[in-house]
């Protein structure tokens, strides 16, 4: 009985050893990986809080950014070989869909909702109008995978890409493996959208001291700060809440927001609080893009607020603006406006 104990005893002293050498030698060679990568710096602009997501399970690199572009402007990731992630994210409005009110996918299909736009997603801890994905990770998976936007499978996407020896190289460089994975492709997109970071408005030059306001600018910052801070706090403009603000249902496309992921009554007609960074370039608005116009937007507070049981207590007697507020509110918002993202060449499709 004693040899037997101590045969199993060093059987398994020696899987031990063995499984610390594997764990070794791969810690070793993906240090070594790393090394030969030009890694990035996370863009923490000054004043914005610590993000949620800091790229600790996949390093920034300047060559994972570029995979990531790559793909992202990529048709192949559609089923129709035509449908990219940019065709419904555009750099002109913000990574948004450009003045239009639901984005379109595959075979002419129409979607539920409206494109949020793409950057400052390192602070979110959710995704999505109804927060159904809480990493940045299976946010992305969805709309490749999604029958009405992109209609692919990773399977499919891999089998048209895998012979491109210029891919093949890079997901190679950058995550140490000869074969393309799912994961890969997901991770390589997350460091391209992840690292998009907007803090360059003319808000953001006054707040530095760089610039000033125009005396409607201020005045609007005045009545932001009174009447809209609450949900949408500096500096990222937003509290990542979910909240009915008494928009009223549309009868067709039936879109009951946070509901439809918790199943919980108080959570009908509840939808995340958008940031306002950028929203002047961004329509249309709303989840579903029902309005074209910031105006639309402001006037639905003044004198459009439906009454439910699930409504935003803020909301339940709307938001008394003079016209005069409203419009400098607006100049306001204009300011918010980060002309050097939209136009940043880091961010556009490849040549």
């Amino acid at each position: 009985m004693n040899t037997v104990r101590k045969s199993l005893l060093t059987i398994f002293l020696l899987l031990t050893t063995i499984i610390s050498l594997s764990y070794l030698l791969g810690s070793c060679r993906k240090e070594s990986r790393i090394k030969e990568l030009e890694l990035l710096q996370q863009d923490i602009p000054s004043g914005f809080p610590v993000p949620a997501y800091n790229f600790s399970d996949n390093p920034l690199s300047t060559e994972g950014f570029e995979l990531g572009r790559k793909l992202f402007y990529d048709g192949r990731l559609s089923i129709d070989n035509a449908t990219p992630c940019s065709s419904c994210h555009q750099q002109i409005a913000g990574f948004g869909t450009f003045e239009h009110d639901r984005s379109h996918g595959v075979n002419n299909s129409h979607t539920l909702r409206n494109a949020p736009g793409l950057f400052n997603l390192a602070w979110n801890t959710s995704f999505h109008w109804d927060g159904k994905y809480t990493t940045l990770v299976d946010a992305i998976a969805q709309p490749i995978n999604g029958h009405i936007e992109m209609g692919e499978s990773f399977n499919g996407v891999i089998s048209k890409i895998q012979d491109d020896p210029a891919y093949r190289e890079s997901f190679k460089k950058v995550f140490g493996y000869p074969f393309i994975r799912p994961e890969y492709i997901l991770k390589a997109l997350a460091q391209f959208i992840g690292y998009m970071v907007s803090a360059n408005s003319k808000y953001d030059r006054y707040k530095k001291g760089t610039e000033s306001f125009s005396p409607q600018e201020e005045n609007g910052y005045q009545v932001y700060k009174a009447n809209c801070a609450t949900c949408h706090p500096e500096p990222l403009f937003t509290d990542y809440s979910y909240r009915n603000i008494g928009l009223p249902v549309d009868n067709f496309l039936k879109d009951y927001g946070r509901l439809m992921i918790t199943g919980k009554a108080e959570d009908s007609l509840k939808f995340k609080v958008p940031t306002l960074r950028n929203t002047y370039i961004s329509s249309n608005y709303m989840h579903d893009g029902r309005m074209g116009t910031l105006a639309q937007c402001v006037n639905h507070y003044r004198n459009s607020v439906q009454q439910s049981s699930t409504l935003d207590p803020l909301l339940a007697t709307g938001i008394t603006l003079t016209n005069t507020q409203t419009t400098d509110l607006l100049l306001f918002l204009r300011a918010l406006t980060d002309s050097a993202f939209i136009q940043d060449p880091r961010f556009r499709q490849p040549d």
